[in-house]
Parts: structure tokens; sequence; C-alpha cells
């Protein structure tokens, strides 16, 4: 609810429109600027006077950190800074949905791309029909959850206690009841803090932050900002939270809601002590009464009535565990005619140690060892080799490649696992796909059993060809998704017949098939990696990369093909190794910023080094694809004579080697080249042959890219009305495949073309371009787009204004390490410090004169020195 006289943000329609609203708000609080920075800084927000003085004076979208810290400053609560936070994501997100028109900066009333508000995350896994029960603790949590709560601080209930006693089945039952008080959202994840590899916060993080709509290129990387981040995304919202098989408070920490509106369930081994206001239950065995309730739902009332001595012995043998009681009522079910008796005497003498379990946990593994023994042997077979795999779940198809056998078997098969207990149901994935879970008890168990009935030999052999069941998948899947037009290097891992997949996977939408399987994929990688399948981790890995592509999961392709690669250099896999750092390179050069400005120097270092190792592999794809990251790099360095060099090297190589992809690649580094040095004419002769190739392979993003570089080319031959078609057209594209990266880039350049042309919505669009590569951690396009917005306020006879924004772009130029683009936004800043600081516009002409001088750059070297000898 609204304070008392409060502005409403809801009447936004666009970032103008919000700033003119946070100005109104700024009215009503009656706050100076600096009594504001003050009122923030006094509860940690960092919120300098100058920053609001000059967000306030723009019409570009502020960023949301500074809403959230701007709304409190002026003394709104939680809920109500919530509400401006909401106001201001929907206006960010309209603004990236909106679609392309030719030549036209498409409007709000246009059909989005994407949602304007994203879909109720609901990530709670199916709850347990015959859930029994812990009545009195069920009622008691849910009161909790859904009674009076502190006014600051969210509700926190935390569940401990040993494996197998029930903890994900009572949080997973109660959130489900719970649910409808929290109609923002419910989220959940297993934090595997039992398991070998815990779940790192930060990418905990990341995949709430996407099931709240985020965008993985917006996603920052520092975990610290990436917790923020979720704290102002679920900020004045109800939303659940389970953190699930939680390992340490340094784990959970991060993941805890700031928002009173929230509430957040942990499960734990041991009590967490360190949760500050956690409400703690230690949970306890069932009762005897419990756990012959849940007997009798699964095996039959009447069936255990009939013999209590036995049943009551049962429950005891059971030690109240819920998992040990689960399994052997699902025994008994299954055996309609046995008596009571004969599943004690098996159970009886079935309890010998585990040395992977506690003491605590010897009747679950009792009563794993008795519904092991009742498999027939291909079950038993089956359930050994699925615990070998580290994947958080998987789905049907798995068991059909390691079993070798048809679908329909393998799904018989899992499901007796299931009915056994010995599996769980992890429910519909996004694309559709059933999937099955091992309990991390379970797990084990199943892995102790494979060490000591399987040989060595045939252990390695199933992770291979499950593994490699993966791999076979994803390749296929990759070369679906349109993305870097890399040459296809693949290695001689084995991937397994999967004849089946034509009519089961294949029909699924790629992206929604790479969503669905990320987390598998990954521990997949990471597994083999510590395996010493490195030819499989490689391949694996390289499947991955169109995909992080387009999903901007620039973390993840970086931490990934990281480690891949130094498990290549262990092995000696110099093709493997080569491969992953072609990755690296390309994902380095565009989205990783080094303060230093080194980021365009250590990508050239890289990408020599890169070529010379396919020169000895003599793959010479592979060449083609270095040559051309040797071009990009010496063309950022002005080196242009050896970048047009080596990018006519990269073409011959992908002409001899039918490599269309590097057809492409070449032709448009070539343009680039041409381009900065000023030979526009050449410069559109070669995006004119890349467009023809991108056609030709089929990849619509490569050829939104090649469109965009063709705009920029003829607008700076003159020719507008076709550049802005162009540009137009790279746009539609961009959009349909939500290429933020792409579209940017395409939006400066078509500001500069309404800048040219005198229409007005050159200022619009340049802030959209700025907003955008905020949002998405852009630091190349914020910088093209800050220098334009500089030169539009010059324009404009607003110098100061433009000073703000050039020395931005100056800096951000500085970190990137291209010297043509620091020395054109030098001069600009020149121009605007002339009528203000003379002294400042003569140190700003001087240093573009030397940096026009080192790209070669005589002409506009000489033009500067006039200028400077006038002033």
């Amino acid at each position: 609810m609204a304070n008392d006289g409060e502005p409403d943000p809801t009447a936004a329609t666009g970032p103008a429109s919000f700033v003119a609203a946070l100005r109104e708000l700024r009215a009503w609080s009656g706050h100076t600027y600096r009594q504001l920075a003050a009122r923030a800084d006094a509860v940690g927000d960092a919120l300098p006077a100058s920053t609001i003085a000059s967000t306030l004076s723009r019409s570009s979208l502020p960023r949301r950190d500074f809403v959230v810290a701007f709304a409190r400053a002026c003394g709104l609560d939680e809920a109500s800074a919530g509400r401006w936070t909401a106001v201001r994501d929907t206006i960010a997100v309209q603004a990236v949905a909106e679609p392309a028109a030719a030549a036209e900066l498409p409007t709000a009333t246009a059909v989005p791309a994407v949602p304007a508000v994203p879909a109720v995350p609901a990530l709670l896994p199916p709850d347990i029909a015959d859930f029994t029960g812990r009545t009195a603790l069920v009622a008691r949590l849910c009161a909790t959850l859904t009674g009076d709560r502190p006014a600051t601080a969210p509700v926190i209930v935390a569940l401990a206690g040993m494996g197998g006693i029930g903890k994900t089945a009572l949080a997973v039952h109660v959130a489900h009841l719970v649910a409808e008080a929290y109609p923002d959202g419910q989220l959940y994840v297993n934090l595997r803090g039992v398991e070998a590899a815990p779940l790192e916060p930060a990418d905990v993080v990341a995949r709430f932050l996407r099931a709240l709509g985020v965008d993985s290129r917006a996603m920052p990387d520092d975990p610290e900002e990436r917790t923020a981040l979720l704290r102002t995304r679920l900020a004045g919202r109800r939303f659940l939270l389970v953190l699930d098989n939680a390992l340490s408070e340094e784990q959970v920490r991060p993941l805890l809601p700031g928002a009173a509106t929230c509430a957040v369930v942990i499960t734990s081994r041991a009590r967490l002590k360190g949760i500050e206001g956690a409400r703690f239950t230690d949970l306890d065995v069932y009762s005897d009464d419990e756990a012959a309730g849940l007997l009798a739902r699964m095996a039959g009332a009447e069936r255990l009535a009939s013999q209590p001595a036995e049943a009551a012995e049962l429950v005891a043998l059971c030690a109240g565990l819920p998992l040990a009681v689960r399994i052997a009522g699902a025994r008994l079910a299954a055996r309609p005619t046995w008596p009571v008796a004969r599943l004690v005497a098996l159970l009886r003498g079935a309890s010998r140690p585990l040395d992977a379990l506690d003491a605590g946990d010897l009747a679950v593994r009792a009563s794993l060892a008795l519904s092991y023994r009742w498999l027939n042997g291909t079950s038993q077979r089956l359930f050994r080799l699925l615990g070998l795999f580290d994947a958080p779940d998987f789905p049907v198809w798995l068991p059909a490649v390691v079993l070798d056998c048809s679908l329909e078997e393998a799904a018989e098969l899992a499901e007796a696992l299931v009915d056994a207990q010995l599996l769980a149901d992890a429910g519909t994935d996004a694309a559709g796909q059933y999937r099955y879970r091992f309990h991390d008890l379970v797990r084990l168990y199943a892995r102790e059993r494979a060490a000591a009935e399987e040989l060595a030999d045939d252990v390695a052999q199933v992770l291979t060809r499950g593994l490699g069941g993966w791999l076979a998948l994803a390749e296929n899947m990759a070369r679906r998704i349109p993305g870097p037009c890399f040459a296809e290097i693949r290695g001689p891992a084995p991937r397994p017949a999967i004849g089946w997949a034509e009519g089961h996977v294949y029909p699924m939408e790629p992206v929604d098939w790479f969503d669905a399987e990320r987390e598998a994929l990954l521990s997949a990688v990471y597994q083999a990696c510590r395996l010493g399948l490195d030819a499989l981790a490689f391949d694996l890995a390289g499947c991955l990369e169109k995909y992080f592509d387009m999903r901007g999961m620039y973390r993840d392709w970086t931490s990934t093909n990281t480690a891949v690669l130094a498990a290549c250099r262990r092995a000696g896999n110099r093709l493997g190794e080569a491969v992953m750092l072609r990755g690296l390179i390309d994902v380095m050069m565009w989205t990783h910023d080094r303060t230093d400005g080194t980021v365009m120097a250590r990508s050239r270092t890289d990408a020599f080094r890169l070529l010379e190792m396919f020169e000895e592999l003599g793959d010479e794809r592979g060449e083609s694809d270095a040559a051309v990251m040797c071009s990009w790099a010496l063309v950022a360095a002005a080196d242009h004579g050896p970048a047009v060099a080596m990018g006519e090297r990269a073409l011959r190589s992908a002409e001899r080697s039918g490599h269309v992809g590097g057809l492409v690649r070449a032709n448009l580094v070539l343009a680039v080249a041409k381009f900065d040095q000023a030979s526009f004419g050449a410069a559109v002769g070669h995006a004119d042959a890349a467009l023809g190739h991108a056609r030709a392979l089929g990849n619509a993003r490569a050829e939104a890219t090649v469109l965009q570089y063709l705009g920029i080319g003829h607008r700076e031959l003159g020719n507008l009305e076709l550049s802005q078609r162009l540009l137009g057209e790279s746009l539609a594209i961009s959009r349909r495949y939500r290429d933020n990266y792409t579209e940017t880039l395409t939006l400066v350049a078509l500001a500069r073309v309404y800048q040219l042309r005198s229409d007005p919505r050159a200022r619009d669009t340049a802030e959209l371009a700025s907003t955008l590569s905020r949002e998405y951690n852009m630091t190349h396009h914020l910088a093209d787009s800050l220098g334009l917005l500089g030169e539009l306020e010059l324009a404009a006879g607003r110098p100061r204004h433009a000073i703000e924004h050039l020395q931005q772009s100056v800096a951000l130029w500085r970190t990137r390490g291209w010297h043509s683009y620091q020395a054109s936004a030098l001069s600009s800043l020149g121009e605007a410090f002339a009528s203000v600081d003379p002294a400042a516009a003569r140190a700003a002409f001087e240093e573009a004169r030397t940096l026009f001088r080192r790209v070669g750059n005589d002409e506009k070297a000489a033009e500067l020195t006039r200028i400077i000898e006038r002033h």
C-alpha cells in the first residue's frame, strides 16, 4: 500500500516518465540531495549526492540498485520500495522485449518478444501423496510460515536431522500446504550438502534469478552483487524459499532474502546455529504409531492388524526412520501374499555396518539391502550402475544407454526401482522429459554395491557410455542452435548408439532441452574431468558453447572451459586444449573486463598461441578460427596491415577446408579492419560476402551480426536509408533470438544513423542502448553508447552533460584497450571541455592525438594539432 501522498510509479510508461516520477518522489520526501545521501549512508546504502543529481537530470532508466537506495532514502518502507523497483524492472523488460520494425525504433505498443512480467516460479518438487505422521509438527510449521511474522526480517524455519529421517519430505510437504500464502512464487534447490560437490551459493543465486526472469547476461559476476540483486528482486514480494540439504551457514547465508514478506525453509544434517533468527526443529524419528500408520497406508491396514506382533517388530527394526519404513512398506505392498513375519526375518538378518553411513542410518542400510535383494538381476545391475553418475537427476534415456536397451524396457526397469523406493520421482523438466533422482543415502548404497559386484573395467565402460549419451544428444542439439560460427572440431570420445533419440529427444526444442539438462550436463563435464576422460570432457564442453552464448551464461562458459582445459593439459590432449582455449578467447574478448586495459592485448597473446597449436595439429579449420581471433586483436591495437593479412589468411584456410562458418568470420573481421582504415567500400564488399555465407550456413544470429556491420558500412558511405533498413533487419533477428549483445550494438549504430538524419529518435535509441548495456554488463557497448550520448548533448549545446557521458566513455574504453575508439571519445571530450575547462580540453586533445598517431590516423592527428594550436 502506498504511503500517504506518495507519487504513484505505476503511471510511468518509459524511462523518461519513470525518472520524472523519481523527481516527484524526492519532492514528496522534502529532502535535499545531500540529506538523501546522508540518510542512505546511515543504513549502509551508497548513494552520493552527485549520483542523485546526475541520475535525476537524465531521462535514461536508472540502475536497479539506485532505485532501491533512493526509495529507502526518501522514507519508503520495504514494500513500497519494492513497488518502485518492480515498475522499474517492468520498464526495463519492455524495452528489451520490443520487437523490431525495419527502419523504426520499436514502440511499447508492439507485441513483446518475452513476457513483460515473468511467470510465477513454482520450483517445488512433487509432494508425497501418502505423506504420513508428524501431524502436530506440520501444523506448527504451517502456522509459523503463515501467521504473524517479524516486521523487518523473513521467517526462517530450519529442520535438522540424520539422513533418511524425512527432512526433505517434510519440507516439501509443508511448502505445498502453505504455497498459496506465497503467491509471488516458490523457489527450491537441493544444495547437495552431503555429496562430493555441494552447490556453490553464487550458482544457486543465479538459478533463482533466472527463475525470476533475470537474463543470464544481466547476472553480475561478483557473488555479493549477485546476492544483492536476488534480494532486490524479492523485496516487497511474497516468496517461499526451500533450501534443501544444506552443508553450512556459509552456503546458505547468501541465499537468504532480506524482505520480511518472504519465508525460508532450510534442511540440513547438522543444526546450522549461525543462521540468525532461524526457528530450529531437530527432527526425530517416527513414533511407533506414525511408523505403523505409514506401513498401513502402503501395505494395507487389515493385513497389519491381523499380525500385530510381527508388525510391531517390523516397526522396531526400521528404527523409526521414515525412509526405512517407506522401503519396508513398498516391499510388503509388492508381495501381498507374504506374511509380515517373512519380511521381519529377512530384515533382522540383513544389517551389517556400512562404512559410508552414520550409525543412525543402519536401519536404512538394512532396508536398502532387502529391497535390493528382491530386485531381479537386470534391475539390480541398473540400480548399481545409475548410482555411478553424479548428475543430480536424469531422464529415462540414461537407463536405456546404461543397459543398451530400448526406452520402453528402460522405463519399466526404472519404475521398478521407484516402486522399490530406490529411485524417486523428480517431476517433468522444461523439455517435457520425466526425470528420476536418488536420495543421497540410496546413491551411496548403489555405489557400494557397484564396488562390490562390478569389475573396474565394466564400471569405466558404463561411465563412458552414460556420459557419452549426454554427449551424443548434446552434439545433435547444439548443431540446431545458432551461435558462433566455429568449426565443429570433435575428438575421439565414443558416442553410444541412440537410434531412439530420433523420435524421443530430437523433436524437442534444442534450447529447451539444454535448459532441462543444464545441471546434468555440467555435472557430466566435471565428472569426466575427475575420471580423466579428457576427450569426452572437451567434446561435451564444446557442445555447450553455443547454448551458453545464446543464454548469456558467460560465467558458466568460462568456468567450464577453464576446468576442461586444465584436464586436457594434464592428459597431454593438445586438441582438447586448443578447442577449449578457442572458446575462452571468444568469451573473454567480448565479455570480460580488466581494469588495467589489457583485454584485447591478452586476447592477442592467446590468439597467436592458439594459432600455433592448430598449426601443430594440422587442423586448417581451427587455423582459420584462430587467425580470425588474431585479426580482431590486431584491429583493436590498430595494427591494420597485419590485421588484414591475418584476416586474408583466415579466409584462405576457410576456403581450402570448406569451413563455411570460417568464411563468415573471416570476411566479417576483414570488413571491420577495412572500416577502421576508412576503406568503407572494401568493408561493405567483405560484409556482403559474409552475408551470403551466413545465409548459406543457415545461422540466423550470424546473419544478424553481418547485417549490423553492413548497415554501419553503408552509413559511412552515406547510404543512410539503406543503412537504416539493414540495421532494422538485424534488430528483428536479434530480438527473435533474445540476442541482447548484437541488439545493443545495432541500436548504437541505428542511433548514429538517426543522428545523421537529424531524427529525434537518436537520443531515445542511444539511451535504450545505454540501459541495455548496463543491464547486461556489456562494457564495449556501454562505452560506445555513452560516447554517442555525449556527442548528442554537445550538439544540443549542453557541454556539461556531454562531459559526464564522455568521461565515463573514455574510462570504459581504457579498460578495453581499443585505441581507435578511445581516441575518438577523447576527441569528443576535448570538444566538450573547450568552453568549460580549456586546460582539460587541451589534455584530452593531446592524449587523443597521441592515440591517433599510434593507430596510424595521421589526418585526424593533424586536425587535432591545429585545434591544440588554436587553444
